[in-house]
């Protein structure tokens, strides 16, 4: 027990880092005691980091700590070598499966703590004491420990390599310099690391520039990020506030027109009332003086007859002529005509409004320039998703406009199914409506990159076209891929065709009921595809996109088509 004891004891007063016991020992802020040039070496070596760490928890600290000699300390291991203390490795001094060991020690061997690059050979603490203290090892190199010192040794001469040829850029011995690399440009090993040493802080002070700069434009790129978020917030917030008080007055004018409603229901009803009362009143009277006359039409004297007949007969004019005219019953319908129309112009407003903020939001564009310096790389094409699911990420619900839907046109499924019919539909005149293309446009513009299916029956085109395509006429500025205004692909029960500005292209393809469209408006790809099982690209095209688009669907007829709910 004494024994283990007395182990226990060098355990706890040996430094870590020299493995002997402590020397002027100092107990820095975590707590774990050093001697006091151990540490103080130590940290020289971290001063550049300008962060001090401990070397056995590894605690950092800022600034370097200053040290106080533990006097303490000191004075417990002056008694304790009183009492035959003397250092002893620990466990974690002897050198395991990772550690360079002692060529020196027998048995268990410790920790190597220096390799020579002369001998060649790793020591502890124990063993290199002759390098530090005899003439003999002065011009010996020492060098962190290393297990692979033998790659100093010339394989052909068996020498340590001191030389380094830089004709053939590699290290040698003194006698391959005479030798097999006799008249190429060659130094000695410790003179080309000197040069390769410039070459090194050269590199690092660039590397250190670097880091600055680089930091530097972290810190602007959080501040940018900061900034968008701020203005975003601020923005949602305004858009809710201004978008509030655009319902508020909705139900404002909503309420306004329900009192008036009511205030004139009431009016006329009061008025009807009046005039039935006094109809029902003259019809009183009138069956009175019918009774009056029945009654002396019965009468058998004659003279008595005459005598009443003046007063009796007599007939007093109506205040109301014998009809009453009642318009036909339209009552409150214009009313409901003149709200359906301000809810058809709000629509377009905010239609074409829609436009102006959706290319306001995606013109939000951060721009930033390559962080590092020479020639930029190709920049790679913006391809669309190769799966259905980023298909589906990028997949829109998009409804048809009835003020752009020709009359033989029938619009179902809540705007999203389109039929030809024979028989005009009662649309109300308006400038978006084609008047004699069987076409029809989305209620929404579609900006940025937009994903959805067309279900097909019959022949039908599927098409893209700025809002400003001509309505009114049978002319090529108004079909679909007849100008430069659209693009269209037609889809007969054989085969597709592509068409653009009158120039029309044949596509193959497998035949599906359903095509897809895929379009990325800043990119300017467009891409039409056959949608089974599987999804094949039937068409593709590369532009530019000066305006927002609207999907547009021609249809033939007995033919349909609906925008399908993409899932």
């Amino acid at each position: 027990m004494a024994q283990q004891g007395n182990q226990l004891d060098r355990v706890k007063f040996c430094c870590s880092i020299c493995l002997d016991l402590l020397k002027d020992p100092v107990t820095i802020p975590c707590g774990h005691s050093y001697c006091m040039d151990c540490i103080k070496s130590f940290w020289d070596g971290e001063d550049q980091k300008g962060i001090y760490s401990c070397p056995q928890c590894r605690k950092t600290f800022i600034p370097r700590p200053v040290l106080e000699k533990s006097t303490m300390l000191a004075d417990l291991l002056e008694e304790l070598k009183k009492t035959g203390l003397q250092a002893a490795p620990a466990d974690h001094c002897y050198a395991g499966p990772e550690d360079v060991a002692c060529d020196v020690c027998s048995g268990r061997k410790l920790k190597a703590i220096k390799s020579c690059l002369f001998c060649l050979a790793s020591y502890c603490e124990k063993h290199l004491q002759p390098h530090y203290e005899s003439p003999a090892f002065k011009k010996h190199q020492l060098v962190e420990p290393s297990k692979n010192l033998q790659q100093n040794i010339c394989s052909r001469h068996d020498e340590v390599m001191k030389m380094f040829c830089r004709t053939d850029q590699k290290r040698i011995c003194y006698l391959c310099s005479v030798d097999e690399h006799k008249g190429h440009d060659t130094v000695s090993a410790a003179a080309e690391r000197t040069e390769r040493q410039r070459e090194l802080e050269v590199s690092r002070q660039e590397i250190q520039q670097r880091i600055q700069d680089r930091e530097k434009d972290v810190k602007l790129l959080q501040q940018e990020v900061e900034a968008i978020n701020h203005s975003a917030d601020t923005t949602v917030e305004d858009s809710e506030k201004i978008f509030t008080q655009l319902i508020h007055l909705i139900q404002k004018r909503s309420s306004d027109v329900k009192q008036q409603i009511r205030s004139q229901q009431e009016t006329e009803v009061r008025r009807v009332k009046e005039l039935q009362e006094k109809l029902e009143q003259e019809i009183t009277e009138l069956k009175r003086r019918d009774a009056e006359l029945k009654q002396l039409s019965h009468t058998e004297d004659h003279t008595q007859f005459l005598h009443n007949y003046p007063s009796l007969s007599a007939l007093s004019e109506s205040t109301h002529s014998s009809s009453i005219n009642i318009r036909p019953l339209t009552h409150f319908e214009d009313v409901t005509a003149a709200v359906s129309e301000l809810r058809d112009k709000l629509q377009d407003i905010l239609t074409d409004r829609w436009t102006d903020i959706s290319l306001a939001v995606t013109d939000v564009d951060v721009l930033l320039s390559q962080p590092e310096p020479g020639p930029e790389p190709e920049p790679e094409p913006e391809l669309e998703p190769k799966s259905r699911d980023g298909f589906l990420r990028c997949s829109c619900e998009i409804t048809l406009d009835p003020n752009t839907a020709n009359i033989r046109l029938l619009l179902s499924e809540e705007n999203r199914k389109v039929t030809f019919v024979k028989q005009n539909q009662s649309y109300s005149s308006h400038p978006d409506r084609f008047t004699v293309w069987r076409q029809v446009l989305s209620r929404e513009s579609l900006t940025g990159r937009c994903y959805w299916e067309v279900e097909i029956r019959g022949n039908v085109s599927v098409a893209v076209a700025y809002k400003n395509i001509s309505r009114a006429g049978n002319g090529n500025e108004c079909g679909f891929g007849c100008n430069d205004k659209s693009w269209s692909l037609y889809c007969d029960q054989n085969s597709f065709t592509f068409s653009y500005n009158k120039i029309r292209t044949s596509i193959s393809g497998p035949r599906s009921s359903r095509v897809g469209v895929y379009l990325d408006h800043r990119a300017g790809i467009l891409s039409f595809y056959s949608v089974s099982e599987t999804r094949t690209l039937l068409h593709r095209v590369q532009t530019t996109f000066t305006q927002p688009l609207y999907a547009g669907l021609w249809i033939w007829p007995g033919s349909s088509a609906e925008l399908c709910k993409v899932k």
